[in-house]
């Protein structure tokens, strides 16, 4: 008996959105055909229906499986991703599976990409007083000081230590194996071969010299400044008569800078540093001249230290700015916090180096802490143990060290530092020297992880213990 197509059959199975292609072609072809060879008009009309059905049934079916029900905007052909290259995507993950995840990918793609200025832009060095090569600025704390300095006052003002009678007793003792030590009258001139620390008449050379010296030995430190020297020349008169022409290293290319003292050591960091202070000291140099001019004709207040020079000498900063000799002999004028102050707005210039040019330049009493001072002092016992770094211990002795014994004490200390077999950084009990004692053994407590043990007999030298850091102990 031949059953008959109805519209509402042909509606049911248009319902069935679950049913794939294959199930809903199999019930058609399941359907008993006609004995006539040619179909009616009316049974063309309902198998049109059918397949109208059936090919709304399989978009509406492949529809349904990708979304599981969730309505989803309709997408051109032109925006769909055909296949996406595995080597495009992360960690070689293959074909993006599914419709979902190909459109992840294309919104990822969508994103706004970064112009070439946004990814390369790099932070500006400026010739700012408190910006230093590295693009940070210096730290300055809540009192409004850097480094936390705290200029005549201790930052450990409950420590008592050092008193006076310690102080003189250490500068004794030392002077016994070192010979004593008085500070010179004079500034010697300055050498071509040795950078040395400051110990120039010209404030500007004394601070970059001491700048090259920092960090490195030496021996370095005057491969770097004869480097400087051969490049640019010195000056043939004036207060900095005989040291590098630093008009000349300012003019110059940064590179031609590098090139020049780049034997030294440390060369791409501190000519980067010595171009930015010279460009501040430049540019110093002649807003002081205009302010002297202005303070001649009106009567208005001068510079920082105008105060305390003399005429003669407010005369030499306008002749030297004018024939563009840099220079900073103004901070001869200022009182020793104020030359510090002054020295450390400078790029890479810590009151290590301040305190060095103030102490040998200026020829202030000024106790510059370096890494075998503060060792000794530590063990010394004028430092607290904690908390305690080299800037907050400079600030410490600063104010407990006698004024008269900053000099000896500082020099005493560091060929200490260097030579006692039993205070040097690099030594430890067994240490070649050892048994020939210390002349403060009985004041210090030496503490922390020692290295450098003699060599054994059998000729193998022991091994260097580590700490959990990795990094050696003094």
């Amino acid at each position: 008996m031949e059953r008959r197509v109805t519209r509402s059959m042909t509606s049911k199975e248009a319902a069935l959105l679950s049913a794939p292609n294959q199930k809903a072609n199999s019930q058609l072809s399941s359907t008993p055909q006609p004995s006539s060879s040619e179909p009616s008009s009316t049974e063309r009309s309902q198998r049109t229906s059918e397949n109208a059905a059936s090919r709304k049934s399989e978009l509406v079916s492949e529809n349904s499986t990708k979304s599981v029900g969730r309505k989803r905007k309709r997408r051109t052909s032109a925006s769909i991703i055909q296949e996406i290259d595995i080597n495009e995507l992360p960690h070689n993950l293959g074909k993006a599976p599914t419709a979902i995840k190909q459109e992840r990918a294309l919104a990822v793609d969508q994103k706004p990409a970064k112009t070439p200025s946004e990814e390369t832009q790099k932070p500006v060095l400026e010739a700012n007083p408190e910006f230093n090569a590295t693009g940070k600025t210096k730290k300055v704390r809540k009192n409004g000081y850097p480094y936390g300095l705290t200029p005549g006052v201790s930052p450990f003002p409950d420590f008592p230590r050092p008193t006076p009678e310690e102080c003189e007793e250490v500068n004794r003792l030392l002077s016994t194996v070192h010979g004593e030590i008085n500070a010179p009258t004079t500034v010697p001139q300055p050498s071509l071969t040795v950078t040395g620390c400051g110990e120039v008449p010209s404030v500007l050379d004394a601070l970059i010299r001491t700048l090259l010296s920092g960090a490195t030995t030496s021996g370095n430190s005057a491969k770097a400044f004869q480097g400087l020297v051969q490049k640019f020349g010195v000056l043939e008169e004036g207060i900095g008569k005989g040291s590098v022409n630093w008009d000349a290293v300012r003019r110059a290319p940064i590179d031609d800078v590098f090139q020049a003292m780049k034997s030294g050591g440390l060369a791409a960091m501190k000519s980067r540093y010595i171009k930015e202070i010279l460009d501040m000291v430049y540019k110093e140099n002649m807003q002081r001249r205009d302010a002297l001019l202005k303070a001649e004709t009106d009567g208005a207040d001068g510079p920082a230290g105008a105060e305390n020079e003399t005429d003669a000498a407010k005369q030499k900063e306008i002749d030297c700015a004018n024939e563009n000799v840099l220079s900073l002999d103004y901070i001869h004028a200022l009182d020793k916090d104020q030359a510090m102050l002054e020295l450390v707005k400078y790029p890479g210039i810590g009151p290590k180096t301040a305190a060095c040019v103030i102490l040998f330049c200026l020829q202030r009493p000024c106790f510059a802490v370096d890494t075998h001072i503060f060792r000794i002092c530590k063990w010394l016992g004028w430092l607290p143990s904690e908390r305690v770094n080299e800037v907050t211990a400079f600030s410490h002795l600063e104010v407990r060290i006698p004024d008269h014994l900053k000099y000896s004490l500082h020099q005493l200390f560091i060929r200490h530092g260097k030579i006692c077999p039993r205070c040097r950084a690099i030594t430890g009990e067994g240490s070649e020297g050892w048994d020939e004692g210390c002349v403060i053994d009985h004041l210090v407590k030496r503490t922390g992880k020692r290295k450098g043990a003699l060599v054994s007999t059998t000729g193998k030298q022991p091994k260097n213990r580590r700490n959990r850091k990795g990094k050696q102990g003094i």
